[in-house]
């Protein structure tokens, strides 16, 4: 390891075999254009070409991980990279694993008490007229015959909204469960929460500006979050809504044990009751991604965001080993004045 962490080895990986490659290798080619502005010699890697097993270990300083979806977010590829011994940006695998599974995470929030909307688990091995009636026989009258209420299905482990459906009647809620089969064997129903779309970044258990999201889409869907120019995001000024959000993030990100960057999703009620939807481990970080616009507010630019990411790898390694080298405000997320 070099001493001086003015010139990193960086392996960015980016691509992958998911859903979300297209999403993934737009945030790699952003990160590694954003680290080599800053001097610091970057290799870009495919690990949907080339085996991450035939890496040289000795070659990297550390790894920023812009893998989403399967592989990437699900604890694979770090426990690839905890077996390199390689420093990696992002959480470790058992924290990366329970919070791309939806049901699993919100299994811990529920026993950490994280406010989060009520959910029904279902598998493909289950016909769909049985999961619709247990939904509709669900305490809370989840879904009644007169489909007073309005639910969102989910695959259970994919990311960036591929796959998720509303309904509102028995007839939408049985093509929505079909349509999340088809992108996972299991899935999650859940109440869909009326209100405001909010997101909460954060580096390891420090929260970067909360963001409001508008759309006009029925909701913040692939489209909107990456594709659209028409998507609005406003960073509220103080209030108890803002900072019971912000809080009620922080213990989402505190009941999974995620760290390095994340980002928690979550919906505000029109009583200003903030609900926990999920917790990304490896958000985007392309030009339309929600991560890089909250550090900018906060006086991070992109390149320097990202370079910090890495130095956190770098420091959390050396803190497990007990031999860190860094001096203690290095990684110190700054703020401009």
């Amino acid at each position: 390891m070099h001493s001086n962490f003015s010139k990193l080895r960086v392996l960015v990986l980016a691509g992958g075999p998911s859903a979300e490659r297209e999403i993934s290798l737009q945030s790699g080619a952003a990160v590694a254009t954003a680290l080599e502005s800053r001097g610091h010699f970057v290799t870009r890697f495919d690990p949907r070409h080339e085996a991450l097993t035939g890496v040289a270990a000795a070659a990297f300083d550390v790894v920023f991980v812009a893998l989403h979806g399967r592989y990437g977010e699900d604890g694979t590829v770090q426990h690839q990279l905890e077996l390199l011994g390689l420093p990696y940006t992002g959480s470790r695998p058992e924290a990366s694993a329970l919070a791309f599974c939806k049901s699993a995470a919100k299994r811990r929030f529920r026993e950490a008490g994280v406010p989060t909307p009520a959910g029904i688990e279902f598998t493909s091995r289950e016909p769909v007229d049985s999961i619709v009636s247990r939904v509709l026989a669900a305490d809370g009258g989840i879904l009644t015959n007169s489909a007073a209420a309005t639910l969102v299905v989910k695959p259970d482990c994919q990311g960036s909204s591929i796959g998720v459906g509303f309904a509102s009647s028995l007839d939408q809620l049985r093509t929505a469960i079909a349509e999340s089969l088809r992108h996972d064997e299991a899935g999650l129903i859940e109440m869909a929460i009326p209100g405001e779309e909010w997101t909460v970044p954060f580096l390891d258990d420090e929260a970067l500006p909360a963001i409001v999201i508008g759309t006009s889409r029925d909701f913040f869907d692939y489209e909107a979050k990456y594709l659209s120019d028409e998507t609005r995001y406003e960073f509220p000024g103080d209030s108890p809504t803002r900072t019971s959000v912000t809080e009620i993030a922080r213990q989402a990100v505190r009941a999974l044990g995620v760290s390095g960057l994340s980002r928690v999703d979550l919906r505000v009620d029109p009583t200003g009751q903030p609900w926990v939807l999920e917790v990304n481990t490896v958000p985007g970080l392309t030009d339309h991604s929600l991560s890089p616009k909250s550090a900018a507010h906060a006086g991070i630019p992109f390149a320097e965001f990202c370079e910090l990411n890495c130095l956190r790898a770098i420091a959390a390694q050396q803190q497990n080993r007990q031999n860190c080298s860094l001096e203690p405000d290095s990684t110190k997320i700054r703020r401009a004045s």
